[in-house]
């Protein structure tokens, strides 16, 4: 069984939760509760703008943010990153004790207020390297209870989605995106 991220890096899926033999995404019934709730949260997160860059930009200045590629966290706790900012989340997790806020709902407010003071990852700080295979394969939610397809974020669509199997040798000092660490 492999696992997969779909549309960001981070929460990774066992594939036969998330998809139908012939590679489309399952009805949502067919999912387990905790994989249904992540794959419809990842419908809104998908082009969300970077957490970080909207801390430095506000909401006046949102497009001059980079969209987010990684989401870290709970479902609704989540912070999603960009990639020149997820070296700076990555730190303050595995350095600066925000570790200690694994699997809470404050994960989000706890980063966001490190972040905002003025805190950042030292430049030499290397953060997490990844393997994408397909980063905008993006699947389409099924809104008839119908399984769904996979469009990419510029509109193409195929069958192929971003397979994290690659990166999954992580170190236990790597944090989980899903908080309920697996190496």
């Amino acid at each position: 069984m492999s696992k997969v991220s779909i549309g960001l890096r981070g929460w990774r899926f066992d594939e036969d939760e998330v998809f139908t033999d012939e590679g489309e995404l399952k009805p949502f019934d067919e999912m387990p509760p905790e994989v249904r709730t992540r794959v419809i949260r990842l419908h809104r997160l998908v082009e969300a703008p970077c957490d970080a860059c909207w801390l430095i930009h506000g909401d006046a200045e949102v497009h001059r943010c980079n969209v987010a590629t990684v989401v870290y966290g709970e479902p609704f706790a989540e912070v999603v990153l960009c990639r020149e900012h997820e070296r700076d989340f990555v730190y303050w997790y595995r350095e600066e004790g925000g570790n200690e806020y694994r699997g809470t709902e404050t994960l989000e407010d706890a980063f966001h207020e490190w972040f905002a003071e003025g805190n950042r990852a030292p430049e030499d700080y290397e953060g997490v390297e990844h393997v994408d295979t397909d980063p905008d394969g993006v699947p389409v939610p099924p809104t008839d209870g119908t399984a769904g397809g996979t469009c990419g974020v510029g509109g193409t669509c195929g069958a192929d989605l971003a397979d994290d199997s690659a990166d999954s040798a992580g170190t236990d000092d790597d944090p989980d995106v899903s908080l309920e660490f697996s190496p």
